[in-house]
């Protein structure tokens, strides 16, 4: 399942890759009245590409278990710093240099040799712009947020968070949202993240999709500034519930997504991914479709919808075909086994 969950993040992430920033008409116009069905294949690299939110996941997965050696060998849990210093590896894999001379010891870093993370894919700007202002080991926190910055760039990344902290959705929440803070400085960018971690650490618990969400609102609703990440959480578990309630009547999900947004900011890609799993709970390659044929972000809500379908069904479940050919498949098998292992002895 934990495989499942990166796999189908990044699915879900390259499915959508060539749908973003095209209006719903043109998806429709290009890829027929049911829009983009099947992994497109770079003509190049002979795989289906990934996007940053893919890279940025994989530099989670590297942040946390830098975290959680240091913490073995020196007793000293410094989880927020490490993945702050993942994402400057990650900075460095964009634009060549670190912000600050003074990180340039994590070039020794062995996540640096796979050279597919060096490919720009239209990095996200707020990612790179308060990556690159955060120097002398500072950087944005709840407290002290960076920027104003609502984007999904902080959620998109948080899967692994929920992977690692699967035993205590609580810590997962905590986490999440402060590592969305790093880099996104509005509860509508950081608040979704925490509540992305939470439903994947209860999915991996065995709960049901629908219980993973009502108990993560119920955790989001103690935190400050929750309410607009809340009410369309809501909507989009409204939306699916009437959807199954009238056994698909009637049921026009391009109208159901529009009411949820584009999926720019972290609040409408969390509620999209939501939707999406819901209203297909069974079948993982209906729900990441569901997922990105809309106009918007559609790799992102792609991704966040692939991670939560892939942790609920595993990797048994997601098309085979779709495992082989998108990029870094290898890598990220690596990286859940890696946070499988980590997991299991905390």
């Amino acid at each position: 399942f934990f495989r499942g969950c990166l796999l189908g993040g990044a699915i879900g992430d390259a499915l959508g890759l060539p749908l973003e920033n095209l209006s719903l008409e043109e998806i429709h116009d290009t890829y027929g009245e049911t829009g983009i069905q099947d992994l497109i294949l770079d003509v190049t690299a002979k795989t289906a590409l990934i996007s940053d939110d893919t890279q940025l996941t994989a530099f989670t997965v590297d942040g946390l278990l830098w975290a959680d050696s240091r913490a073995r060998k020196k007793g000293v849990y410094a989880y927020i710093p490490c993945l702050f210093y993942a994402y400057q590896k990650w900075l460095y894999t964009q634009t060549g240099r670190f912000a600050d001379k003074n990180y340039e010891f994590l070039l020794q870093g062995e996540i640096l040799r796979w050279q597919e993370l060096f490919a720009r894919r239209d990095p996200g700007k707020t990612c790179l712009t308060a990556l690159s202002g955060s120097i002398n080991g500072k950087y944005g926190t709840i407290k002290n947020p960076i920027n104003s910055s609502k984007g999904c760039g902080a959620v998109m990344r948080t899967a692994p968070i929920g992977l690692y902290f699967w035993h205590n959705p609580s810590m997962a929440f905590r986490m999440g949202c402060e590592g969305g803070a790093i880099t996104h400085g509005h509860p509508d960018g950081y608040l979704p993240a925490g509540f992305f971690a939470w439903s994947i650490a209860r999915i991996i618990q065995g709960d049901t999709l629908m219980n993973a969400y009502h108990t993560g609102l119920e955790e989001l609703r103690g935190w400050e500034k929750h309410q607009n990440t809340a009410d369309l959480l809501e909507k989009a578990i409204s939306m699916a519930q009437a959807k199954h309630q009238t056994k698909g009547v009637d049921w026009n999900p391009d109208v159901d997504l529009a009411q949820l947004g584009e999926g720019w900011t972290g609040d409408e890609a969390m509620a999209i991914a939501v939707y999406c799993t819901l209203a297909e709970p069974n079948d993982f390659s209906n729900a990441v479709r569901l997922a990105v044929n809309h106009g918007g972000d559609s790799d992102s809500t792609g991704a966040i919808c692939g991670n939560l379908m892939g942790a609920f069904h595993g990797c048994l479940e997601i098309p085979y075909p779709w495992i082989k050919d998108v990029e870094l498949s290898d890598l990220l098998v690596y990286g859940a086994d890696m946070l499988l292992s980590a997991s299991k002895d905390r």
